[in-house]
């Protein structure tokens, strides 16, 4: 509940000409309550002094009484949905093994207190709701200067979190490695910038991948800023994708999109010989966990329908073209399993975790949860869990705290190193729709202004994630910026790499994954609207005479 500090003589106050009104529904969230003006209080007729009449139209706020803690104004956001140079300026990409790599960097995760944060203690919160890091961790991030309320550190996380505090966090982010594969510009004019995205990349920021996605690397190597998403694809999805330059034309295309207006037209290659004849499947598919990725036809999912039409056959496997009429949560994919003809290396809906029929016909057998762990232990078996792109904050509750602590989790007490206050940027991010992670784990085994291509590269870059509480941005640490007692080791290619002592992910060696595990036989050929076409071309696996060994 919003309310009045102690010590603090009256509300805020909207002043309307010479009289002054009390506002309340500017101060407080809807539903909440303020106390009302007391006796003490000031009266509606009167005016406050000349410098108080200043602060107030400033927006600035007053000092609460002695002993209490000031919490700052929030400062006004930026809506404006794009990145610029300062982002891009974190780090740089390197090239090795066919494989797209990020250099480790610092970057600040950072949020306003969410309402059902305010009077909790920071040590309840991160306890709670950032559990991708064991206490521990915080509490040595906390002694190294990495975790900032209202840009002070953290000394005690016994403090008790109020409306609009704003916190920060420090952590050494690692991303998981790309294909080397590069963006292919396929139409660029006025109004929009398409292009033929690789597999493996995602569309924008999202979990562990930030500066290994498809926005920045067109701002970094394309200088393609500002873009609008029309559409997006599925990491592991090839193909045409789509982005507006200008609101207005996000506007008018997404406007089609909602009308079932643009046709949509994708080729994948599945198992087993695909019947002859064009096969219509309108299965509703239900979400079994969005934080994993999973979905599965069920009654009581959303309606959705798929024609599909066989291109080929070459006696184990079929290229399929497939015409999805709406746009649900992987709907080719779980259509194809439902049909009995899941994509070849699909690494969901291809896997025995689905039992001996593979989900066929919506055979499955097995409680979500149990399909959801059977999965996991599969992947983790193939040394693979990393595809399932899942956090160790949501794999713990799926197979338990012991079972992922034996993936790699840190669960020892970390070196305490501190940082000088400097280190940490204080400009808030602009992009609001960049929802990402305050609390940033360094280990997970599951789920930019200058660019450098240095092809013989040696570092291995790992893979991170952590919790994602709604409403959280970030902002990165400029490249060079490093918190003190960072180390540094040579590459073999003469780059200097930071190690940060508080990052277990820099003592850990993980083995990339090769360029063809990155590759899934899903590809979006085309996209026609009401005044455009645009085409990729058809891939290599989906050729005739394609040789799949």
């Amino acid at each position: 509940m919003w309310a009045r500090p102690v010590g603090t003589a009256e509300p805020w106050l909207l002043l309307a000409g010479p009289r002054v009104r009390w506002s309340l529904a500017a101060l407080a969230p809807v539903g909440d309550r303020m106390e009302e003006p007391g006796p003490g209080n000031l009266e509606a007729g009167d005016a406050p002094p000349a410098a108080k009449r200043r602060r107030l139209l400033a927006g600035e706020e007053k000092r609460p009484g002695r002993g209490e803690r000031y919490v700052p104004p929030p400062r006004k956001r930026n809506p404006g949905v794009s990145f610029s140079e300062t982002h891009f300026a974190e780090t740089r990409y390197y090239f090795e093994g066919g494989l797209r790599k990020v250099r480790p960097y610092h970057f600040d995760f950072q949020t306003y207190c969410k309402g059902r944060w305010v009077g909790k203690s920071l040590l309840h919160v991160f306890s709670t709701e950032f559990r991708a890091q064991p206490i521990d961790y915080y509490r040595a991030a906390a002694s190294a200067g990495r975790l900032r309320l209202n840009e002070q550190p953290v000394r005690d996380l016994g403090i008790v979190l109020k409306n609009n505090d704003f916190l920060r966090n420090t952590v050494h982010r690692h991303e998981p490695p790309v294909t080397a594969q590069p963006i292919r510009i396929l139409v660029e004019n006025d109004e929009v910038v398409v292009v033929d995205k690789p597999s493996s990349l995602p569309v924008h920021p999202c979990g562990r991948f930030r500066h290994n996605t498809v926005i920045f690397i067109l701002g970094k190597e394309h200088n393609l800023k500002e873009l609008h998403t029309i559409h997006r694809l599925d990491r592991m999805t090839s193909g045409v994708l789509i982005f507006a330059k200008t609101a207005e034309v996000s506007k008018r295309i997404d406007e089609q999109v909602r009308q079932r207006q643009l046709e949509k037209e994708y080729v994948c290659r599945v198992l087993g010989e695909f019947p002859e004849n064009e096969v219509t499947c309108e299965e509703p598919i239900l979400v079994v966990s969005y934080k994993v990725g999973v979905c599965r036809v069920d009654p009581k999912g959303k309606s959705c329908k798929t024609v599909f039409q066989r291109l080929s056959y070459n006696g184990k496997t079929s290229v399929v073209k497939c015409f999805p009429y709406t746009g649900r949560t992987h709907q080719i994919r779980v259509h194809l399993q439902f049909l009995g003809y899941p994509i070849v290396n699909d690494p969901i809906y291809n896997m025995e975790a689905w039992g001996p029929t593979k989900g066929k016909g919506g055979e499955i057998n097995k409680t979500d949860e149990e399909l959801l762990r059977a999965l996991v232990e599969e992947h983790r078996s193939k040394q693979s869990l990393s595809i399932l792109d899942i956090s160790e904050e949501d794999l713990k509750p799926i197979v338990g705290s012991e079972e992922s602590d034996r993936s790699g989790y840190c669960t020892k007490p970390v070196e305490i190193t501190p940082i000088s206050a400097d280190s940490c940027r204080t400009e808030v991010s602009k992009d609001q729709k960049e929802a990402e992670i305050l609390a940033c784990s360094p280990n997970s085994d599951t789920r930019p202004e200058t660019h450098e291509a240095n092809p013989e590269g040696a570092s291995s870059s790992g893979n991170q994630a952590g919790a994602n509480p709604e409403g959280a941005s970030s902002s990165g640490n400029q490249a060079g910026a490093n918190p003190e007692g960072a180390s540094s080791s040579g590459n073999q290619d003469g780059h200097t790499e930071e190690k940060d002592p508080l990052c277990e992910e820099c003592k850990i060696v993980r083995q990339d994954p090769s360029p063809r595990e990155l590759v899934m036989y899903l590809h979006a050929l085309r996209y026609k609207g009401a005044e455009f076409e645009y085409n990729s071309k058809m891939p290599d696996w989906a050729l005739e005479d394609w040789d799949e060994s």
